[in-house]
């Protein structure tokens, strides 16, 4: 049996609390460095703490500081290292599209190959997720995996296994509604952090649930 957690970064610090920025690196760049706020760093000491993230085998994450923070609280406590791959990365949001489409949000989860300028699709970032991931579970077959990734990088991913019923997009969140094997596994915004457990026998998946902690009230960390 190997299971997998898909976990969602902590709370990142508001870009609002960055008065300027001087620097002629590209915006992804800026993206990657972004580091977890006070708050996030507390959720994630806590998340490390969690019964469930207890004998916890190998651990990757993408290439963003934030990711490498969240699990940094489990790396101390199990004494582990961290993987660092960059197919892990949250997708590249590219130009932000309201003035000429104003449900460019919810199209990117309805329509799978559509992308801002600059931006990536739907399916351009599952298929890179897709590939990372299958490497990891046949490399660390009858392990126990967390791998620390973005919001839409995981939700993306899980769309290879569940149907997307519905998508809500609120002022500062969107509220995804995720089935699988017809049941409800998400209906909700996402929180930061989240965490999905993926149960396989061999590399076929046999159960995925939504992990939640009564401690880790939401927060939806933007």
């Amino acid at each position: 049996m190997t299971t997998v957690y898909l976990i969602r970064h902590s709370v990142r610090m508001k870009t609002s609390s960055i008065e300027t920025y001087k620097t002629n690196q590209e915006d992804i760049i800026k993206r990657e460095k972004i580091i977890l706020s006070v708050e996030g760093e507390r959720r994630a000491e806590i998340l490390s703490n969690e019964k469930e993230l207890q004998d916890i085998d190998v651990i990757y994450t993408s290439n963003c500081v934030r990711t490498l923070q969240t699990a940094k609280y489990m790396m101390e406590s199990q004494n582990l290292k961290a993987n660092i791959d960059s197919r892990f990365d949250e997708r590249r949001v590219g130009k932000i599209n309201n003035l000429k489409l104003k449900d460019w949000f919810s199209k990117q989860y309805f329509d799978q190959d559509y992308k801002t300028v600059g931006g990536e699709s739907q399916r351009e970032v599952r298929k890179r997720f897709e590939e990372a991931f299958d490497e990891v579970i046949k490399k660390h077959n009858g392990k126990r995996i967390a791998i620390f990734s973005h919001e839409y990088a995981i939700t993306f991913f899980l769309l290879k296994y569940c149907k997307l019923l519905d998508v809500d997009v609120c002022a500062d969140s969107c509220k995804l509604r995720y089935e699988y094997k017809d049941k409800i596994l998400f209906d909700k915004p996402i929180s930061a952090p989240e965490v999905f457990k993926l149960t396989f026998e061999n590399e076929d998946l046999i159960n995925i649930e939504l992990i939640e902690f009564n401690d880790l009230p939401y927060n939806h960390g933007v």
